[in-house]
């Protein structure tokens, strides 16, 4: 195939190409949000981290059926430290898409028309405001006193930060103006850029090392475990968002925003009414030229719709709502030096060309290394070892090689040539036709896929086992004690493996005590963790959760793939009907389930194991929890894609195609095939006025 796969827009993308994109995403941002949520020590800027996640978002949008919930769109953050107490946010603290350029942002307001099925002139107010660089916290609120504070952590869990945010000037301890019986307060803590200099010059006398950024000094002294050292930090707070609120937040959003202020917040005063593209785009503008003289840190504008109640039509999608988006600024590019280029082989046996830089700092962070992506992508741009290149940490990918300067290339220089054997095992490393990627055929002999597919197999959102991670995974196998998933739990009931355990370097008698209690305790797990955790190509978290829900229990699905395996029609289509599932999920558990070792491996797995069947619907009180619903023709009070949001909040499924197993089919206007096969098959059949009268009163 020929191409640079990197510089080629998404639309032109393989599915191949694209499963393969989204993998070595998913494990780039999961490294990078540890790095910024768990650590404070980023290594992306937060416009080069949005980008990344962009074209996340981009081929995912193509391509659905490849989602994995090891997706950036699925998660916020990380998961919080164990140094705090947890807290629960309910509702979850979201995060926001982006949009690079006027196009993107057009589009949004478009897909807002769309989903809301408003004409091209209908009014739409926007609030537009700075986007602070800092921390996100909630603050909340009973009878007007701040009994919690958060961290936003993985958006649904946080670390309980309420003794130090209660040292913090611009937040209230008791709210000004009235006393709500709950509100939550959502905003940014930050640290103003004259304060951060003071900071680290301080810090620098004492002989102690300095914040790399105002981002990160806030981050750290939030969460200082004595409340002490963060009262002497010159911390602040911008309000911007609620959570939960009773009574319920109505009205608009500048409302709220004035009302945050009347309670004695901190609301930032450079927000501005804008009521088109043309108004955006231009506050966005002012900002940026703004944004050298600001007293803190910004890296974009954020856009929301006005009217809350359109807002609460829009709901989220994902990890995002419908209704607001980030515009950001631009990232920077830099030259450096190619020092070598190196190979590494993933979970899948995927072989990734890596180019190893002459440190360099691009936006205020440390570059040493940029993706090369495949073979392609090297052949097309010819980078050599030695080159000079321009990298770019913004774009389709980050850090990314853009070009060679080859007027500055030295003499003597050979093209790179992609090895055609795994560097890790010897074995030949093949390349299917149509796919980008080189892949080692070693499977579980090569170390660097048993090691990967046994990380992932124990990593958080797999079992999750504690004590068992990145490092301690590769030192286990060395020993020999263990060689695949059945072997952990075997491990944890072998008195004599644990002794040896015990022996080896960084372990002793409670921490093995506390590895065999953290195996037995996953010994119970989730029919999707299983599913996820196994490792079966183009099968994430969220494609996990939907087989789950739809095979119900670990007999039926593993009884399901096993007909699949052998070429049963039925069990094709039964799975291909299922709302969310592609072509490429069907051919990946088809493959995994047709290698008889992949079988045993699971039924050796299972023999251990006490596997929960999918949790019921949430939405149990709803006429059409657990039913299975499909929408066919055009709608005229909603758009498609707001009825199907609308369903699956209720707790139905969504189906793509009428089959005998379906118990709804809603019909707007010129419905076709699909209204005529369920009147055949008995069917029942909704019109659209029967619908919202379902939707609207559940």
């Amino acid at each position: 195939m020929s191409g640079d796969l990197a510089e080629r827009p998404v639309a032109a993308l393989t599915e191949d190409e694209a499963a393969a994109e989204l993998e070595r995403l998913a494990a780039e941002i999961a490294r990078h949000d540890r790095l910024y949520y768990q650590n404070d020590r980023p290594e992306l800027s937060d416009a080069d981290y949005d980008l990344l996640r962009r074209r996340n978002r981009d081929i995912e949008a193509r391509h659905p059926e490849l989602i994995r919930d090891d997706s950036p769109s699925r998660r916020v953050g990380a998961a919080p430290v164990g140094a705090f107490a947890k807290a629960v946010h309910d509702p979850p603290m979201l995060s926001l898409d982006n949009a690079m350029d006027e196009a993107e942002l057009a589009e949004f307001v478009a897909r807002i028309r769309r989903f809301l099925n408003l004409p091209l002139d209908a009014p739409l107010p926007f609030v537009a405001e700075p986007k602070i660089d800092g921390l996100s916290c909630s603050l909340r609120y009973e009878s007007g006193r701040l009994v919690r504070a958060a961290t936003r952590g993985d958006g649904r869990t946080g670390e309980d930060i309420t003794a130090n945010v209660r040292t913090i000037k611009d937040i209230p301890n008791r709210l000004k103006g009235g006393s709500p019986p709950v509100l939550e307060v959502r905003g940014e803590i930050y640290i103003e850029r004259a304060d951060f200099r003071a900071l680290n010059a301080a810090r620098d006398a004492a002989g102690e090392p300095v914040f790399a950024n105002p981002r990160n000094a806030a981050a750290g002294s939030t969460r200082q475990l004595d409340p002490n050292v963060t009262a002497k930090r010159p911390l602040r707070f911008f309000a911007y968002a609620w959570g939960d609120a009773d009574p319920p937040v109505k009205g608009s959003y500048h409302a709220f925003l004035a009302d945050l202020e009347a309670h004695g917040f901190s609301v930032n005063p450079l927000r501005e009414p804008c009521h088109d593209v043309a108004a955006l785009v231009a506050y966005h503008a002012r900002i940026g030229a703004m944004r050298p003289e600001l007293p803190y840190d910004i890296d974009g504008v954020v856009d929301k719709l006005d009217d809350i109640a359109l807002q609460e039509r829009l709901g989220y999608v994902g990890r995002v709502p419908r209704w607001a988006i980030a515009h950001k600024f631009a990232a920077e590019r830099a030259e450096t030096l190619v020092r070598a280029i190196t190979i590494q082989v993933g979970r899948t046996g995927a072989l990734t060309p890596v180019a190893e830089l002459e440190p360099i700092t691009v936006g205020g962070v440390v570059v040493g290394r940029a993706t090369l992506h495949n073979q392609d992508y090297i052949e097309a741009k010819d980078i050599r070892a030695g080159d000079t290149v321009l990298i770019q940490r913004a774009g389709d990918v980050i850090p990314q090689v853009l070009e060679v300067r080859e007027e500055r290339r030295p003499e003597g220089t050979a093209p790179y040539a992609f090895p055609d054997h795994c560097p890790e095992c010897g074995s030949l490393a093949v390349r299917p036709e149509g796919e980008a990627v080189r892949r080692c055929t070693g499977g579980l002999i090569c170390p660097a896929q048993r090691v990967e597919r046994l990380r992932h197999f124990v990593a958080r959102d797999a079992f999750d086992i504690e004590g068992l991670g990145k490092k301690q995974v590769p030192q286990l196998l060395a020993a020999g004690l263990i060689e695949g998933p059945a072997d952990i739990f075997r491990l944890a009931r072998d008195q004599a493996k644990l002794a040896r355990l015990e022996a080896l370097e960084g372990w002793a008698k409670k921490k093995v005590e506390n590895l065999a209690a953290a195996i037995e305790a996953r010994c119970a797990i989730p029919l999707d963790r299983l599913i996820y955790a196994l490792g079966i190509r183009f099968i994430g978290r969220v494609n996990a959760r939907l087989l789950a829900q739809h095979y119900g229990d670990v007999a039926a699905w593993r009884e399901a793939m096993l007909r699949l395996a052998t070429g049963d029609a039925d069990a094709a289509a039964d799975l291909a009907n299922t709302d969310g599932v592609g072509p490429r999920i069907v051919e990946g558990l088809a493959e995994f389930f047709k290698e008889s070792h992949n079988v045993e491996a699971l039924d050796d797995l299972l023999a251990r194991l006490r596997v929960e069947p999918a949790a019921p619907p949430s939405a149990a009180a709803s006429p059409i929890a657990g039913r299975t619903v499909v929408f066919t023709g055009s709608l005229e009070a909603m758009s498609r894609a707001e009825a199907k949001a609308r369903a699956e909040a209720l707790g139905a499924r969504v189906a793509g195609s009428v089959s005998a197993k379906t118990d709804y089919v809603v019909i707007g206007a010129d419905a076709g095939s699909k209204a005529k096969k369920a009147t055949e098959l008995g069917v029942t059949i909704l019109s659209e006025v029967e619908w919202l009268t379902i939707a609207r009163t559940a």
